[in-house]
């Protein structure tokens, strides 16, 4: 089995070595993953992969290779019995029927009813108006339809109503490698260029050379520091959710930045900015970054660039415990506000095409947050943004 999964490493490009190989089985032998396999995931994965930008590959080949085997602890939470939560019937209304559909009422109405819900409820609901269940309008439950509810156990969105999420959720990082399938995101963000030299002196200075050598009268070689790209950018991206059905203009995006600016520093969070972000989709619950650390860390002459959809409960802006991921303290539009406090220079790109930001009322928002600085992922948009943040 093992000998086979290196092999499938090696043919996608990780250089895996006969040395590394060796190593792992001995660490197998010593009882280092005890039979475990999440052991076995971290063990093998910090033997055999010896650079950062692969660790992604190596998570997707993992779970291709070890297919059906469960990687994640278990949610944390609430415990719902999962069995009242499976997917046994959807519920599919016209649009003359969810106009009928009244909401139950405030964010606080709703979280209070829940509340009570948690504690009366005794076993597994389908359709119906009131309990926690599937396929039926009541605000709580999976595979049915409310205007404004709490979407428990469902894989993913079906209306993106709902005003909050009670889920385990997976998210992915972006995949720094991915080819490029056209130069434009490159191109615009060349605008953001204010070359300097730094650091050692390694490149020939021809000129100086010259000069130096006909003043001397013997040939006298002038070394200078390359010239690098002083732009100094801190990117924050919205990942999972919705977000999913524009990961690959988000991963060619990251790359780009990646490639183009040398002071570069990247960060994950959802759907809307709160105190903690990170850098590792895999390790989100356990490495998180506290916000405030970021801001007093990175000085005011970042340029920030956010990349999200903005598509979200308003709740999950203007409300502390909004969030679709935990219960946080302050609403999200307080963290933005604070973002915006210290870098001034800040745009918000938006791969939802422009022509339905009308329609989306968190949108609406997030744009007045950042007064009117969001911009669409298209070639102008990000013309128009690179313009923005390098005036």
């Amino acid at each position: 089995m093992l000998i086979g999964f290196v092999d499938t490493l090696r043919r996608h490009g990780l250089p895996v070595s006969l040395k590394e190989y060796l190593t792992l089985l001995e660490a197998l032998n010593a009882g280092c993953a005890e039979l475990s396999v999440d052991r076995f995931y971290y063990l093998a994965r910090t033997i055999l992969v010896t650079d950062e930008s692969q660790l992604d590959k190596f998570d997707r080949l993992f779970g291709h290779h070890f297919s059906g085997l469960e990687l994640g602890a278990d949610a944390d939470g609430a415990e719902i019995p999962e069995d009242w939560l499976k997917k046994l019937a959807e519920l599919h209304l016209s649009q003359e029927e969810m106009d009928k559909i009244a909401a139950l009422g405030s964010w606080e109405e709703i979280m209070e009813t829940l509340k009570q819900r948690l504690e009366e409820q005794r076993e597994r609901h389908q359709g119906g108006n009131k309990w926690i269940g599937t396929a039926g309008t009541s605000p709580y439950g999976a595979y049915g339809y409310n205007p404004e509810g709490v979407r428990i156990g469902q894989k993913e969105s079906r209306h993106r109503r709902a005003i909050k999420v009670w889920d385990q959720r997976e998210f992915r990082n972006l995949d720094g490698d991915v080819a490029l399938g056209t130069r434009n995101i490159k191109v615009a963000l060349r605008r953001l260029r204010q070359f300097a030299r730094d650091g050692e002196a390694n490149e020939l200075d021809l000129d100086g050379t010259i000069r130096s050598t006909a003043h001397q009268g013997f040939l006298d070689i002038k070394m200078r520091p390359e010239r690098h790209n002083a732009v100094k950018v801190l990117l924050f991206f919205d990942v999972g959710g919705s977000m999913d059905d524009h990961i690959q203009v988000c991963e060619e995006l990251f790359s780009a930045a990646r490639a183009e600016f040398k002071h570069m520093e990247f960060f994950y969070f959802h759907n809307c900015l709160y105190e903690s972000v990170w850098q590792d989709n895999s390790r989100r619950h356990s490495e998180r970054i506290p916000t405030l650390d970021v801001l007093h860390t990175y000085p005011a002459d970042y340029k920030v660039i956010i990349v999200g959809d903005a598509s979200m409960s308003p709740y999950e802006i203007v409300y502390p415990g909004g969030s679709v991921e935990h219960w946080n303290e302050e609403p999200g539009e307080a963290w933005l506000r604070r973002l915006l406090g210290v870098y001034h220079k800040a745009v918000w790109l938006n791969p939802v095409p422009e022509r339905h930001w009308p329609y989306g009322q968190s949108i609406q928002m997030i744009r007045q947050i950042m007064d009117d600085r969001m911009y669409p992922m298209t070639l102008d948009g990000l013309d128009a943004a690179m313009r923005a943040v390098g005036r």
